[in-house]
C-alpha cells in the first residue's frame, strides 16, 4: 500500500490493511514521516515502512500535477520500497502520488489497484488555497481530473466508496465496469459493540438537546445552516446544544457567524478529539447532523460519520447529497433537509424533537442496518474478493 501521509491515523487505510492481513496476505505500507522517525513498526500486523520528508515536499505535493518535482522525489521512495519488500502488487491510496507509482512500475510491471477515496479533482475546487492567490493560478482541477482518469485506465482495478462514484467515473471514463469495486466507508463492529464511554462528556450534555456534529469543519460541510437554524430554534428548544468535534482552517468563519447571532451560549466547538472520545459525543447527543453542501464530490461519496451515528443507534439529520440522502431514506434512518435551507433545517428538528418515539424508531432502523449489512466486516468482502482474483 503507498500513502502519501502520516501513518496512523487513517482509518479507511489500516481497516483494509488489517482485513487483508486477516485473510492471509502480507501487506506493507508505504507512508511518510516528518520528524526522522522512519523507524519501521508492526502496526496491528501491518508492516508499515516510513520514509522522511519534509516541508518542501508536503508544498509541493499540491503542485504535484502542475510541476513533476514531487512525483521526482516521491519515485525515489517508492522504488527502494517496492525493491527492498520484494512487493507483488500495488495499492495506491488517492492519486496525488499515483503518478510516481506509475512511473516507477514501468520497471516492475506490478498489477495496481487505485483507491479513490474521493473525488479529489472536483473537491480540490473547495480547497481554500485553491480560491485565491496564487494557488487559483497554478493548480488546476482540470489538469488532476485527467490525471485521475488516465489513472483509472492504466490501473488493474479501481476502489471506489459509492455506487454513484463508479457510476460518475463510468460517464466519463470507457473502462468496464467490472473494473471498478465499491468498497465504501463503514464502521468496524469494535467501534459499537461494547463502546467505551466516558461518563463526564455524558454528564456534561445530560440537560441539553444536543445536535451533533463530528468531521472536518470546512465551510463545504454545511455548518452555516446548522448555527442559523440554533439562532432560530433556541426560542423553541431552550436546552438546545449543537455540539461539533473538528476543525478546519475556516473555523473563524463559524465562530464569527456565532458571535453575531448572539448565539455562543447554544453552540460548543470542541476541535479535534481522540477518536476513542467519538463514541461518548454520539451517545450523549439526540440528532446527529451532515448537512452537506451539494456538489459533484458530496453527491458521490459517504462521510464516515453517519455510519459511525446510525451504530450507535442516533436519528440522524443530513442534506439532500445524492450519496447520503439515498442511503439514509434506504434504511429510513433519518429526515433530510435541503442543502443550505434553515427554515428547512430548523423544521426537520422541530419534527425529530416533538417526537421521542420517531427518534427512536430511526435510531432503531439505522442500527439494525449498520449491525445486519452495513458493517466493515460485511463490505470489506469485495475487498477481499478483488485481491483473492488479483492476477499477480
Amino acid at each position: 500500500m503507498i500513502l502519501d501521509a502520516e501513518f496512523p491515523p487513517d482509518p479507511r487505510v489500516e481497516n483494509e490493511a488489517i482485513s487483508l492481513v486477516n485473510n492471509g496476505h502480507e501487506v506493507f505500507l508505504f507512508c511518510l514521516t516528518y520528524n526522522n522517525e522512519n523507524r519501521p513498526e508492526i502496526i496491528n500486523e501491518i508492516q508499515v515502512k516510513r520514509y522522511l520528508s519534509n516541508n518542501l515536499e508536503y508544498k509541493l505535493s499540491a503542485l504535484a500535477y502542475t510541476i513533476p518535482l514531487y512525483t521526482f522525489f516521491m519515485q525515489k521512495k517508492i522504488e527502494n520500497f517496492i525493491k527492498v519488500h520484494d512487493i507483488e502488487a500495488v495499492h495506491i491510496h488517492d492519486i496525488r502520488i499515483a503518478q510516481a507509482v506509475f512511473n516507477v512500475n514501468k520497471k516492475y510491471k506490478l498489477p495496481v489497484v487505485l483507491d479513490l477515496h474521493e473525488n479529489r479533482p472536483e473537491i480540490m475546487k473547495f480547497y481554500p488555497h485553491l480560491l485565491k492567490f496564487p494557488g487559483k493560478h497554478v493548480i488546476s482541477p482540470k489538469k488532476w481530473k485527467k490525471k485521475e482518469e488516465g489513472f483509472i485506465k492504466a490501473a488493474n482495478k479501481v476502489i471506489v466508496v459509492t455506487t454513484e462514484a463508479k457510476n460518475e467515473i463510468l460517464k466519463r471514463v470507457t473502462v468496464n465496469e467490472n473494473k471498478i469495486v465499491e468498497v465504501p466507508n463503514t464502521v468496524r463492529k469494535d467501534f459499537y459493540n461494547n463502546p467505551k464511554v466516558f461518563s463526564e462528556i455524558v454528564n456534561e450534555y445530560s440537560n441539553k438537546f444536543v445536535l451533533l456534529y463530528i468531521g472536518d469543519t470546512g465551510i463545504r460541510r454545511g455548518l452555516k445552516t446548522a448555527i442559523k437554524s440554533i439562532a432560530i430554534l433556541k426560542d423553541k428548544i431552550e436546552n438546545i446544544k449543537l455540539v461539533i468535534v473538528g476543525k478546519n482552517s475556516t473555523d473563524f468563519i463559524l465562530k464569527e457567524l456565532v458571535k453575531g447571532l448572539q448565539i455562543e451560549n447554544y453552540v460548543d466547538f470542541l476541535g479535534w478529539k481522540n477518536q476513542d472520545l467519538f463514541q461518548s459525543y454520539i451517545v450523549s447527543s439526540d440528532i446527529c447532523i451532515s448537512p452537506l453542501y451539494r456538489n459533484l464530490h458530496h453527491d458521490t461519496t459517504y462521510a464516515n460519520k453517519i455510519f459511525q451515528y446510525m451504530s450507535l443507534g442516533k436519528p440522524l439529520l443530513v442534506s439532500n447529497a445524492i450519496a447520503q440522502k439515498t442511503i439514509i431514506e434506504k434504511v429510513n434512518s433519518g429526515l433530510i433537509h435541503k442543502e443550505k435551507d434553515v427554515d428547512d433545517f430548523s423544521d426537520k428538528v422541530l419534527t425529530l424533537y416533538n417526537s421521542s418515539e420517531l427518534r427512536t424508531e430511526l435510531g432503531k432502523n439505522g442500527e439494525n442496518f449498520i449491525k445486519n449489512e452495513f458493517c466493515w466486516e460485511k463490505t470489506s468482502k469485495k475487498l477481499i474478493d478483488l485481491y483473492n482474483n488479483l492476477q499477480t
